[in-house]
């Protein structure tokens, strides 16, 4: 399964930002309660908070699969704001975003629309915007799931992750060490996704992102020998059952795990 494809800068600074509506809305979304924090931007009307809750109610529909009808207007709202072309390109990253999350989680097939989006996205925002890496990383996810591009996808991968260490975004930085790291995997350099995986989930638990480390646990057990295996997935298994089954296509894979 595709990992959450959001930044922290997209949606929130890290902990320790200042800002405490925004420490607050951080807060809420490493525990999955995204509507509470969508909900608290809402007094906001500019275009970067509207933008803020398309990607925090869109992040809530990859992990849960729900919610769809309210992440739809949130991303109407936010394109009616959007003026510059960076904000025009960061609603339309954010459409591509909800359109290739309904199709990798089977909910409808929107293909086509996700990669006009960020097509679209990538004419309007410029290399030093701030959402570039987040793009980049965007993009990288529909050459691997919906287009079986591994080498397009580790090209995007590789951009994403400089843009993300230059700007200091550790959680996308986390996103893209997983992903690059499944690449790893699927070409057979276990010793090279073994060290992908780990620092995805070191700087998810540094960080506190509760949502996202069971499934950072589940990746590095994949290529960790027993106990330690056995001792991941036990972990990912009490954070997925301490978030309410959260998100909801881990379970199949801990399922299967245990079963094996």
């Amino acid at each position: 399964m595709a990992d959450t494809a959001m930044s922290a800068r997209g949606i929130s600074k890290e902990p320790g930002g200042g800002d405490p509506v925004q420490d607050a809305i951080w807060r809420l979304r490493s525990r999955g309660c995204w509507e509470d924090a969508a909900a608290l931007l809402e007094p906001r009307q500019t275009a970067a908070a509207a933008l803020q809750r398309v990607s925090l109610l869109a992040e809530r529909c990859l992990f849960t699969a729900e919610g769809w009808a309210e992440a739809e207007t949130a991303l109407r709202a936010a394109e009616a704001l959007a003026h510059t072309d960076d904000e025009r390109g960061a609603a339309a990253c954010e459409r591509g975003h909800l359109a290739y999350a309904a199709t990798v989680l089977h909910v409808r097939d929107r293909a086509d629309e996700a990669r006009a989006a960020l097509g679209r996205a990538a004419a309007l925002l410029r290399p030093t915007a701030a959402g570039r890496a987040l793009l980049d990383f965007r993009r990288g996810l529909l050459a691997e799931h919906l287009s079986d591009s591994p080498q397009s996808a580790r090209a995007a991968y590789h951009r994403a992750h400089t843009g993300a260490l230059a700007a200091g975004d550790a959680l996308l930085s986390s996103s893209t060490w997983r992903h690059l790291a499944g690449l790893a995997l699927r070409d057979g350099e276990v010793a090279e996704a073994r060290q992908g995986f780990a620092e995805s989930l070191r700087i998810r638990e540094e960080l506190g992102y509760l949502v996202g480390t069971a499934p950072a646990l589940v990746s590095l057990a994949e290529v960790e020998s027993e106990p330690k295996a056995s001792g991941l997935r036990a972990e990912a298994a009490r954070l997925f059952r301490l978030l309410g089954g959260i998100p909801t296509w881990l379970g199949d894979r801990l399922t299967a795990a245990a079963i094996a």
